[in-house]
């Protein structure tokens, strides 16, 4: 037996259509303020950037964790399934989003701000790509967990919940001190 629906079809459809509105209206004010380049679009790009990486790492720090509680309960029970749908619903409404968000005005404030020129740029890109593939892992085990499997212990996932973590000392360290620059 599968997770239930909190919400009816319908109000998933409208949900959907709302979301799919506002996409493209983002969308569109982006590739409006790409061609006229404003001189407010650098800083408003800062700030977009910054609050799509805290939504993000928020994902990264708090899914491992949901894992740690999440292999140690009984299979199709119900707080196996109530696990699936918070990761779920993590992974798809605050993770992903974020991510796309931090990869498109991460990289628009590279090639604005400095034509994606510099050694601690590329590191920190590198860095990213890193909490990039971390991310992917993370949405490849909530599949499994989805799927009854236990992809690890709760150990695991405890030390696994480090990487994020490191990734990120790593990036502010690229961004503030701006090393081989």
């Amino acid at each position: 037996m599968g997770p239930e629906k909190a919400v009816s079809a319908a109000e998933g459809r409208r949900a959907a259509r709302k979301a799919a509105f506002w996409i493209a209206a983002v969308v569109v004010l982006a590739i409006l303020a790409i061609i006229f380049q404003p001189p407010w679009l650098y800083e408003w790009l800062k700030v977009l950037h910054v609050v799509a990486v805290i939504s993000w790492m928020v994902g990264l720090f708090y899914l491992p964790r949901i894992f740690v509680y999440h292999s140690d309960c009984e299979p199709d029970s119900e707080t196996d399934r109530t696990f699936i749908v918070m990761e779920s619903r993590l992974l798809k409404v605050i993770m992903g989003p974020a991510m796309m968000v931090t990869w498109g005005a991460g990289l628009a404030l590279a090639w604005l701000g400095f034509g994606f020129i510099g050694l601690w740029l590329w590191l920190k890109i590198l860095f990213v790509a890193g909490l990039t593939g971390f991310h992917h892992y993370l949405a490849k085990s909530a599949k499994r967990f989805a799927a009854g499997e236990r992809p690890g212990t709760a150990r695991q996932w405890r030390m696994r919940n480090e990487i994020p973590t490191v990734l990120m000392i790593g990036i502010v360290i690229f961004v503030i001190i701006k090393p081989f620059s």
